[in-house]
């Protein structure tokens, strides 16, 4: 059995997505359940600008997670509509995943209809997924509940990811140790030259990169804009917006 099931998957085209898939139903295992974590800000700083959740980092994991048979919950710090960057919505902006988006009913409802994050129990989940955008730096990055939930995963040996700006997240959660939890971890995120292409640098409350590095994160990073994915153990990392269908994709290879 285990001889030809690599000329099935090549004569049928199953791909990894549909291999995990079909890995928990022949095993009898039940849905995967993967909570993604949105940020609920929307205030770019001091600019007057709107900021929030980066379109393409939600979009492009939300429908791996669905072709892999996923149950998906949503949630955020205030719960209900979160806030898509602007920017992210532009014409320039728009990928495959943020333009099925726009035509899937489904999906936008669940954006709109976020669970409030500090009714989210850690243990009811396989894995958790943090989508950026720069939101997550000035809420999820100091939410008590969102802290206390990251620890949780950890303890539990629960995998998470992070992409782009969301690596925020880490900022303060501890591993069992004391230490902070990406000490001594290959970790990656948004580049200091990534934004300050953006020119956010003096806007942005701290930098992705720095914030790891001051951790004891060790730091890792690719091309800028270019797709780069790092996972160390149960913890996935991605670099920028381009890494975040593989960054969703290492998550499922984690479950």
């Amino acid at each position: 059995m285990r001889a030809v099931a690599p000329l099935k998957i090549k004569a049928f085209g199953i791909d990894s997505l549909m291999l995990v898939k079909l890995k928990h139903m022949t095993k009898g295992i039940r849905t995967m359940k993967i909570l993604m974590v949105l940020t609920s800000h929307d205030q770019l700083g001091d600019t007057g600008k709107k900021t929030g959740f980066w379109l393409e980092e939600f979009a492009a994991p939300y429908y791996v997670f669905k072709k892999a048979g996923a149950d998906i919950v949503l949630a955020s710090p205030k719960g209900g509509r979160v806030p898509i960057d602007p920017s992210s919505d532009s014409e320039e902006a728009q990928t495959e995943a943020t333009r099925r988006f726009k035509g899937d009913r489904e999906a936008q409802l669940a954006v709109a209809e976020t669970s409030v994050l500090s009714t989210v129990a850690a243990d009811s989940f396989d894995a958790v997924f943090y989508p950026g955008g720069h939101g997550p730096l000035w809420d999820l990055a100091e939410d008590i509940d969102n802290i206390s939930l990251i620890q949780a995963f950890a303890d539990a040996d629960r995998p998470i990811a992070a992409v782009c700006h969301a690596p925020a997240v880490f900022k303060y959660p501890k591993a069992k140790n004391g230490k902070p939890f990406v000490d001594g971890r290959r970790v990656t995120g948004f580049t200091n030259t990534e934004e300050e292409a953006a020119g956010l640098t003096d806007v942005v409350p701290f930098l992705v990169e720095d914030m790891l590095k001051s951790n004891g994160g060790n730091y890792e990073k690719g091309d800028d804009w270019a797709s780069f994915v790092v996972t160390d153990g149960k913890l996935v990392t991605g670099q920028n917006p381009a890494s975040s269908a593989r960054a969703a994709e290492e998550l499922l290879n984690l479950l």
